[in-house]
């Protein structure tokens, strides 16, 4: 068993995380301030520096170890098993919006998007991270649309590839749709024609 004295820097590494998640995702990365984060986390600049070398490491462990693991639990998880992949998103899609819709963080978009649409064109260890955790949804949805195909609940001549990358594409833009216009309306409607779309991919 570990000592209280072993854990505490991993504790401390796991407040810096979740206070950098938490600047980062309501004032961008380069908005970001590194006092701020100290401060929330009830740490040091120097406790920080110690656990990562600079704000670009700490940015990529955000990546990793916090968005990675929130968009696998919300969209991979829940199509590991599906047969039936067009019920599973839209369940799936539903669960999201009415956690989204409870606390409030709509408003603020989709931390991995956000992160893509800032930092993608100007910094490729962001870039290569972002993609990897894209590439691992569009992966999972690829793979549940051909069990789909196979297990007669999706059309045979749909293309699991591009559904899985329009999948992802549209619940980004849906989602970055409802950050700009601020209006739950409108991703309500979006949300309307998608789930149309998978119904059209039923046979």
């Amino acid at each position: 068993m570990k000592t209280s004295a072993t854990r505490a820097p991993e504790d401390t590494r796991r407040r810096i995380l979740k206070a950098a998640f938490g600047e980062f995702y309501h004032t961008g990365f380069q908005g970001g301030s590194l006092n701020h984060i100290v401060d929330q986390a009830g740490t040091t600049k120097g406790a920080l520096f110690h656990h990562f070398k600079d704000k670009h490491d700490l940015g990529y462990a955000v990546v990793e170890e916090i968005i990675q693991p929130r968009i696998k639990g919300a969209w991979c998880d829940p199509l590991a098993e599906s047969i039936d992949p067009i019920t599973d998103v839209k369940r799936a899609v539903r669960q999201f919006v009415k956690e989204e819709q409870e606390n409030g963080h709509w408003v603020q978009g989709c931390p991995l998007n956000n992160l893509a649409q800032e930092m993608s064109p100007l910094d490729e260890g962001f870039r290569t991270r972002i993609e990897k955790v894209y590439a691992a949804w569009r992966e999972s949805l690829e793979t549940a649309f051909a069990r789909g195909i196979k297990a007669g609940k999706v059309r045979k001549d749909i293309p699991p590839r591009n559904v899985a990358a329009f999948i992802v594409a549209a619940l980004a833009g849906i989602i970055g749709t409802a950050k700009n216009s601020q209006s739950e309306e409108l991703m309500k409607q979006a949300g309307e024609a998608f789930f149309a779309y998978l119904d059209s991919l039923r046979p």
